[in-house]
């Protein structure tokens, strides 16, 4: 069985650091709403096993986990360490099939140290990648750009693709994996930085600045066929902008709602019905762990791709627990540059 490379080194570790959820945010949480604690180093019961965490993953979709709106998933329960994945080594096991030494992606939270059961593991770390990509390609993002674009978005030789967070951790990915697939991409980001970044390192064909382009005349002209696939992380005005440059039976991936700061009440907007009548759009919701049968051929293409030197994700590893609180903010105001993780050490 491959190992994974570039493994950092650890330390010696007598306590376990706990990044915790102190309080219930209204919208994207900030630093406050969390608190750095202490705790003993657990020990598993009969049926778990116990991780050392390497690296914590930083995802848009912990505003959500952390929240009490409406969701997909129960809201962490304040006092807890904050749900997170994370790649880490077992130090201890009481059940078959989990040894020592072996590296796990999973359910694993903001924490040094984490006791779970089997059902916690969403990969094993078993190609020759650098570890810190089980938490990025091969992770969360590279799985949900790649069974959403693929399950949903249905892409074809020769389609046009619109990816919006087109520079973050699964946006970057989505577009790689279009192009790889024969679409033309457009990639839609918030900084000229992130532009010029888009078109030397993700290969889009082209890309803009939503906050100082007319965006709809732009993709008027670089999608003059129509967008046969708009794969949205944003929703709001950009997902408005976009349903009405839609071409007839294109597909909208509904992946993300991130420019949306609050779901209560529930904002208003243009309407949208005639736009998905008249165009005859597929518009699908994607939430990654509907998805988990897919997983094992997902990360075994993207892995070959890797190998294949065509698809790389941008990783940004910040050394230190006490950079986690504030990193969910940081993704929502775009301070980030790449797939955020931190390294615990």
């Amino acid at each position: 069985m491959p190992l994974p490379t570039q493994i950092p080194a650890l330390s010696p570790s007598t306590i376990n650091r706990q990044v915790r959820l102190i309080a219930r945010p209204e919208g994207i949480p900030q630093a406050h709403h969390f608190a750095l604690a202490e705790a003993a180093i657990p020990e598993p019961a009969e049926g778990q096993f116990r991780v050392r965490n390497i690296y914590l993953s930083v995802d848009p979709a912990q505003r959500g986990w952390a929240s009490a709106e409406a969701n997909y998933s129960q809201p962490v329960p304040l006092g807890s360490p904050m749900r997170a994945l994370a790649i880490g080594v077992v130090t201890a096991s009481r059940v078959a099939g989990v040894r020592e030494g072996e590296y796990l992606y999973g359910w694993f939270g903001w924490q040094d140290h984490a006791v779970a059961d089997p059902s916690a593991i969403i990969l094993r770390a078993n190609h020759a990648l650098p570890l810190a990509q089980f938490g990025g390609l091969v992770g969360i993002n590279g799985l949900t750009a790649y069974l959403a674009l693929t399950r949903i978005g249905r892409p074809e030789a020769g389609d046009t693709l619109v990816v919006s967070t087109a520079a973050g951790g699964v946006g970057s990915l989505a577009g790689q994996i279009g192009k790889l697939m024969g679409c033309r991409t457009i990639g839609l980001t918030g900084s000229d930085d992130k532009v010029a970044l888009c078109r030397s390192d993700y290969g889009y064909d082209a890309a803009f600045n939503y906050r100082t382009t007319d965006l709809a005349a732009a993709l008027a002209q670089a999608a003059p066929g129509g967008i046969n696939i708009y794969y949205d992380n944003v929703g709001g005005p950009i997902l408005d902008t976009c349903l009405r440059q839609m071409a007839v039976a294109g597909r909208v991936v509904q992946c993300g709602t991130a420019s949306v700061a609050s779901w209560t009440p529930p904002p208003t907007g243009p309407r949208n019905e005639r736009e998905i009548l008249t165009r005859r759009l597929m518009w699908g919701g994607f939430v990654l762990f509907d998805h988990a049968a897919g997983f094992d051929a997902a990360v075994a293409q993207l892995a070959d791709w890797y190998a294949q030197g065509r698809i790389d994700l941008r990783l940004e590893v910040l050394d230190g627990i006490e950079h986690a609180a504030g990193s969910i903010a940081d993704l929502y105001a775009g301070r980030n540059s790449g797939k955020r993780l931190i390294r615990v050490g």
